[in-house]
């Protein structure tokens, strides 16, 4: 149950530099701030991240001009079930 006011946690690629235990940490962490009452919103590419989320945004199709267009959206499966997103396959086989 959520108390009292929530908390809004934005992060830009917090994977970078991390050994995969810390990866790992960083997902626990994540999933408690969830479990507390926050809102987490994290801007990555790796996947066990994205794996681990309950709403996946893929935008581009590329960087920069070429992209800023929405390719898929949704829970971590439908998004690895997109036919027009590059991340999908790598999501899928991720997800197991």
């Amino acid at each position: 149950t959520r108390r009292g006011k929530s908390t809004l946690y934005v992060l830009e690629e917090p994977t970078i530099g991390l050994h995969a235990k810390d990866v790992t940490r960083l997902i626990d962490v994540l999933h408690r701030l969830v479990d507390e009452g926050g809102t987490v919103v994290v801007v990555e590419h790796h996947l066990d991240v994205i794996a681990e989320a309950d709403y996946v945004v893929d935008i581009g199709p590329e960087a920069g001009e070429d992209g800023g267009e929405l390719i898929a959206s949704g829970t971590p499966e439908d998004v690895a079930r997109s036919k027009k997103s590059r991340t999908a396959p790598f999501l899928a086989k991720a997800l197991g």
